[in-house]
C-alpha cells in the first residue's frame, strides 16, 4: 500500500477531521487522561522519544511536560492534517523540546539508536503499518535498552505479535501500555 498516497487521499482527510473532535473531546480527557497512559509507558525526564502517529495531539503536550526541558521528542504523523494541527498545538504551548514531522513509520529518516522511547499509541494494528516493516525500523532508532510502548486499541492483540518478530521482548504491562525491550542485534 503506498502510504504517501493514502495519507493524502482525500477520504483520509475528511475521516481525520470529522474524527478529530471526538479525539480532543473533554469527554477522552476526562475518562482516558493523557498523563496516566504515558506514565504506564514509563518514560523519564530528559529522554529522547517518538511518537508515532500524533494524530491531534493528544499525548504530543503531556509527553513534552514528561520529558522536561532536558528532553526531546519527535511527533510523527503520516497525515498532513495531523501534522499542520499538532505543531499549532506545539506552537501554543511554547514547547520547545517537540520536533513535529511528517513521515512514514516505516522510514523514519531517524538515525540509528538515537531514541530512548518509541509510541505507538492506538497505531497499530493498521493495514497502513505492517509489523514486518514497522517493527524493523523502530528497533533500528532504538538505543540498546530502549522501550517499545505499545497501547492497544485491540486488547491482547499486540504482544505476541510483536515478539514473534524477534526483536522485542516484553517487559512490562501498566495503565494498558504494552512495553517492550529492543533485543540487542546479532553480531
Amino acid at each position: 500500500m503506498n502510504t504517501e498516497a493514502f495519507a493524502n487521499s482525500t477520504i483520509v482527510q475528511f475521516i481525520f477531521k470529522a474524527v478529530g473532535g471526538a479525539m480532543e473531546s473533554r469527554l477522552r480527557y476526562r475518562f482516558f487522561p493523557p498523563m496516566v497512559t504515558l506514565k504506564g509507558a514509563d518514560i523519564h525526564p530528559g529522554q529522547t522519544v517518538l511518537e508515532v502517529g500524533c494524530g491531534t495531539g493528544f499525548y504530543t503536550a503531556p509527553l513534552a511536560k514528561l520529558i522536561g526541558d532536558h528532553g526531546c521528542m519527535v511527533a510523527m504523523d503520516v497525515l498532513p492534517v495531523a501534522v499542520e494541527r499538532t505543531h499549532k498545538k506545539v506552537q501554543q504551548s511554547n514547547l520547545k523540546n517537540v520536533r513535529v514531522v511528517e513521515r512514514d513509520a516505516m522510514n523514519t529518516g531517524l538515525e540509528a539508536e538515537s531514541m530512548d522511547a518509541v509510541l505507538l499509541f492506538g497505531v497499530i494494528p493498521a493495514p497502513m503499518l505492517p509489523l514486518k516493516l514497522l517493527l524493523p525500523e523502530m528497533h533500528r532508532i532504538l538505543k540498546p535498552k530502549g522501550i517499545l510502548a505499545v497501547w492497544p486499541p485491540i486488547p491482547g492483540f499486540l504482544p505476541k505479535s510483536i515478539l514473534r518478530a524477534g526483536l522485542f521482548t516484553f517487559n512490562s504491562k501498566r495503565n494498558g501500555v504494552n512495553n517492550f525491550r529492543r533485543v540487542q542485534a546479532a553480531s
